[in-house]
């Protein structure tokens, strides 16, 4: 498996490609946000670890540029550890989020969950639906709302809108979101359901604070309101 590595510190990189390709792993390196765009376009990894912290521009812009065109999994690294850098390189459409220093072995674990949740997370093609005012639309990854402006979104969170909207009017919980979403029932990784709620209330909801289409069920889960 590829694995880009977009960090500037060249003795942190040098250190971390040890690790990843003592590991298994071939290691493609970039230093700045316009080399990881041409490697991200050339290459197609299957895995990015990105610095917060680049020449160019930070981490968290080339993170939503990325998330624009491609759901290739991103682990940013950073020597920030304050809750609300975690929270958001997980917004901005990361999949984790580790603080330097860190253990050789719980990088690769991060690294291995990740990937096993992607790849768990193929999914097959949807059909077109529409409630609630919103229409999903398989091929462009898009929701149109009624006024015809539309947004796009993420495979994953495509999918994660279109079985909410599937269940339109009825409680899913996170187990189930997990299984249907991801293939995967790990009750430990139901934080990544969280995350994409998150997500996508940011991008269809008016206010995310007070959502009018996906609320949330308080000790059992997400509901799509009808």
């Amino acid at each position: 498996m590829n694995i880009l590595l977009g960090d500037d510190d060249l003795p942190c990189a040098k250190f971390i490609s040890y690790i990843l390709e003592d590991a298994g792993y071939r290691v493609l390196k970039a230093y700045d946000g316009a080399e990881i765009f041409r490697s991200i376009s050339r290459h197609h990894p299957d895995l990015v670890l990105l610095d917060v912290q680049l020449p160019s521009a930070n981490g968290f812009d080339i993170c939503r540029q990325i998330r624009r065109t491609s759901d290739v999994p991103i682990i940013f690294l950073s020597c920030h550890g304050r809750v609300e850098k975690r929270v958001l390189g997980l917004q901005v459409g990361a999949d984790d989020y580790i603080v330097k220093p860190f253990e050789p072995a719980d990088l690769l674990a991060r690294i291995e969950a990740v990937l096993r949740r992607c790849q768990r997370g193929t999914m097959p093609a949807l059909t077109r639906i529409h409630h609630h005012g919103l229409t999903l639309i398989p091929p462009e990854y898009t929701v149109m709302f009624d006024d015809e402006h539309t947004i796009e979104l993420t495979p994953i969170e495509f999918h994660l809108l279109h079985y909410l909207m599937q269940n339109a009017g009825h409680t899913v919980t996170l187990r189930q979101i997990l299984s249907s979403v991801w293939n995967d029932d790990d009750a430990c990784e139901t934080s990544v359901v969280t995350t994409y709620i998150s997500r996508l209330r940011a991008k269809i909801e008016t206010d995310p604070s007070h959502p009018h289409y996906i609320v949330t069920v308080r000790s059992m889960g997400y509901k799509f309101e009808l």
